[in-house]
């Protein structure tokens, strides 16, 4: 869940820093990617270097770097990430925070922030009951800002109650589940299909395109970051998921990427069709290598099943189905005849004659037209954005039907 998540951590000044090495270790663990944004009084608790060298990235305490002068720009810092975390949350910061103070870089990238802001509160019990803290927790929670609760248990003074940081392993747990309810495609199966199909000529030779699959792979791990129970199909490719929860099944022809989506095409929620299936099969394959001869070579070919007509032809109510179209000439009176003719949802078309779009290339430029013949056109963007951009679609659809 916390995969290739960018997380700024800020620690402020609290006997609980010392849980902060523990949580960025957990953190790195799950796969995120953490910097580090110190309180001064934060230092008096536990070191910058420790925290570093578990982050794998400077920490930062003050607006600029003593030594060079350089500035830790708090605005970019601010938009970087994906969520930021207080842990430990001190009242003095929660006070600062609640009043829109900026005294230090901590507070200054809090109040710069983009993205979803969690605090985790740590300090004495008569601290934490007191009027004063309570109504600067409730100030934070109105801005949007989500606590994860103290536990109750021995603090530093000798008491027993509320107050203490919630353990690492809990931050980690709590983060995880508020990120999964908010997704919009949790438990969602959708099947995904990727590069090419390879259609044997001899034991040696076979017919095939120059597809990639990196398009399809950027869809499935998109989905997959979303939540969805992502089945990919993939043809021959040397692309490789990012998500070790995406269910691959490796296929090299036509018709066997046509029985692996009909098993699973039926209890699939979506399906996006991105691989380029061959539209032909030799006839016949030779159970041996063919010798090359003086004479010319003929092959023989038939058509294969059109999977994506099969799988409009049985797509069930509620049911999404989205194709591509590949296309270099009259683009968009073609894609349109195939998104009727083949009970699709949307379709989305791009263009040989675009430049950087295409087969092979880390980027890719789009038009989605849906069934209601409404387009939208993307500039050329990177394949991972052009996913996000398609899951955004396919999102949108699923609401709508559910």
């Amino acid at each position: 869940m916390l995969e290739d998540k960018k997380i700024i951590l800020g620690i402020c000044g609290s006997i609980a820093a010392y849980k902060s090495a523990t949580l960025v270790r957990l953190l790195v663990k799950a796969g995120a990617e953490v910097k580090v944004v110190m309180t001064p009084d934060a230092t008096n608790f536990i070191t910058p270097l420790t925290l570093s060298t578990l982050s794998k990235n400077p920490v930062l305490v003050e607006y600029s770097v003593p030594e060079t002068g350089e500035w830790n720009n708090h605005v970019e810092l601010g938009l970087w990430g994906d969520l930021f975390l207080i842990a430990p949350a001190s009242a003095n910061t929660m006070a600062k925070m609640a009043k829109g103070q900026s005294d230090n870089l901590l507070t200054a990238v809090y109040l710069s922030a983009k993205c979803p802001v969690y605090f985790a509160p740590a300090m004495d019990l008569d601290m934490w009951k007191h009027k004063a803290t309570q109504d600067n927790i409730a100030k934070l929670q109105s801005f949007g800002n989500i606590m994860i609760s103290p536990g109750t248990g021995e603090l530093a003074s000798g008491l027993y109650g509320e107050g203490r940081m919630a353990e690492p392993e809990d931050i980690i747990a709590f983060l995880e589940a508020d990120i999964k309810k908010k997704l919009p495609l949790v438990n969602q199966k959708i099947l995904v299909t990727a590069g090419p199909t390879y259609e044997a000529i001899d034991p040696v030779r076979f017919i095939g395109n120059h597809s990639s699959g990196k398009m399809g792979f950027a869809i499935a791990d998109q989905l997959a970051a979303l939540e969805a129970d992502v089945t990919l199909v993939a043809g021959p490719t040397a692309q490789k998921s990012r998500f070790q929860n995406i269910k691959r099944v490796d296929v090299t022809s036509a018709a066997e990427m046509l029985d692996a989506c009909l098993r699973n095409y039926h209890e699939s929620k979506a399906c996006v069709m991105c691989a380029a299936v061959a539209d032909y099969t030799p006839v016949t394959v030779s159970v041996q290598k063919i010798k090359k001869h003086d004479k010319g070579l003929t092959i023989e070919l038939k058509k294969t099943t059109d999977i994506l007509k099969t799988l409009g032809q049985h797509k069930s109510e509620g049911q999404i189905l989205v194709g591509f179209a590949l296309e270099t000439n009259d683009e968009e009176k073609n894609a349109i005849e195939k998104l009727q003719k083949k009970n699709l949802d949307f379709i989305v078309l791009n263009s040989l004659k675009d430049q950087g779009a295409g087969f092979k290339t880390n980027t890719n430029k789009i038009t989605i037209i849906d069934h209601k013949l409404q387009k939208t056109t993307f500039k050329l963007k990177e394949k991972e954005d052009v996913a996000a951009d398609i899951c955004q679609k396919l999102v949108e659809l699923i609401r709508e039907k559910n």
